[in-house]
Parts: C-alpha cells; structure tokens; sequence
C-alpha cells in the first residue's frame, strides 16, 4: 500500500511538471508570436537607438544602454533645458535636453513632470529606419558641431529578451507639437501599452498594429548589447570602439537610405 502511495505522488509529481512545461512552452510561444507581429516586415526587424559619438566608449565598457533617470535620479521631474553631462560609472556621458511640452498637450491627471520622469526612466528605440532618419536630421541641424551615432539592432531578439520592459507607443513621445490644438492626443502614460496588452488594449492614443508603432521603449536598461548587436553607424569608423570595429557602418547610409 505505502508502495503504491509512493508512485502515485510520483506520478503527480511528473503530471504537474509536465503541465508547468507545457504551460511555459505555450507562454513561450505567445511571446513569440507577440513579437512577431511587431516585426512582421523586413523594415520593422530592426530596433534604432540614436546617441552622442562621446557616448559610444561608455556604452561599449558597460555593454548596456541605460536610462538617463537611472544615471541621475535625483533630477527625476526637472527639465533639461540643454545637453547635461552625467557621471556614469567610470565616465561623462551626455543626455539630451527635453523638448518643452505645452501644459495643453497633457492629460488631466499627469503633470510635466510626472511625464517627464515617466519617460527618463526608459531607453528609447526608433522602429524603422524613417523614423530614425528624422532624429538625426533633426539633431544634426539643431546642434550642427555635435557628432552623432546610431546603434541597430535585431529588433526580434531585443524584444524576447526584454519583454517584460518593452512599451509601445504611437507618438513620439517626447516632441513638443508645433500645432498642439489640433492634436489628437494627450500625452501621460496612458499612451504607452505593453507587449501582452498589444492588440487587446484599445483606447485610440495606443497602437494596434505594427504600422502604428512610432517609440519602442524599454525600461530602466538594456544589457548584454552586444549580443543584439547589427551594426555602429557613425562618420568615422576610427571613432567605433575597437570592440565594436567589425561592426562599423557608415552614418551616411542611414541619412541617405
């Protein structure tokens, strides 16, 4: 009798772990195909994340892009009214300044500040290479001594590895509208949806579709870059760091393509 106890609480024992694998496989597999409908086309599969040239040393020592929030939290809020250079581990890293917003484009419940230290809490990457082109044309016009990079990456890999971070939205996020009347939207963090509420969630300032995603955003840092890692575009080769050298390619082919 105490036999047969014993292989029928083996038996269970196999049955539940075999159901949580099956379980897993099956969480596994909607993720997938979450993120597949994120990328459904040759020009969503890669993920662009634009920065300073003077910051490509810092990134490739730590081998993660981390969020301005996180490199100086104790300016959660307050407003950068120009480039500000913050201490990052062993190095000087420059932020961008934020745009200022008009208090008419924000929701009710959500001050500028509160929206601004919503967004500094994230990474920031470009779907599409249009979208990224628009970054640097604006950027290189607006500080015409100042050098620029971009990283790209596999946008497919990025996203299964950070899923639980990634959010979506249909605007970007941090302009400042030149026409805020006639805007369709309200900015808080209402207007970002996450990956297992893509699709389901419906309030008309979110995306629902691939074609509408315009930010890709990912909280607090993205580690172990290199790994996702497609290619360092920048002016000079000279100045992609030499761990990252292979993968140089010209800025210009971003601009132009």
């Amino acid at each position: 009798m105490k036999d047969m106890s014993t292989r029928r609480r083996r038996y269970m024992t196999m049955k539940k772990a075999i159901k949580n694998h099956a379980a897993a496989k099956s969480d596994a597999d909607a993720r997938m195909e979450i993120v597949a409908s994120v990328t459904p086309t040759a020009g969503r599969r890669t993920l662009y994340h634009f920065t300073r040239l003077g910051n490509l040393t810092a990134i490739a020592a730590s081998d993660s892009l981390v969020s301005s929030g996180s490199m100086s939290p104790y300016l959660a809020g307050e407003r950068r009214t120009s480039p500000m250079k913050v201490r990052y581990d062993r190095h000087l890293v420059t932020v961008n300044a934020h745009l200022r917003i008009p208090e008419s484009m924000m929701e009710p419940d959500c001050t500028l500040e509160q929206f601004r230290a919503y967004l500094d809490r994230h990474v920031f990457f470009w779907p599409t290479q249009r979208d990224c082109q628009k970054m640097l044309s604006t950027y290189t016009r607006r500080e015409p001594e100042e050098k620029f990079a971009v990283l790209s990456f596999d946008a497919a890999s990025l996203l299964l590895d950070h899923y639980d971070a990634v959010k979506l939205s249909k605007y970007d996020s941090g302009s400042s509208p030149r026409y805020p009347k006639h805007c369709s939207y309200k900015k808080s963090p209402n207007m970002f949806v996450d990956l297992d509420h893509y699709k389901i969630k419906v309030n008309g300032y979110i995306p629902t579709k691939a074609s509408e995603i315009r930010e890709v955003l990912i909280e607090n840092r993205v580690d172990r870059i290199t790994s996702f890692l497609q290619g360092v575009h920048t002016d000079d080769s000279r100045d992609v760091p030499s761990c990252w050298r292979s993968l140089s390619k010209p800025l210009s082919g971003l601009l132009n393509g």
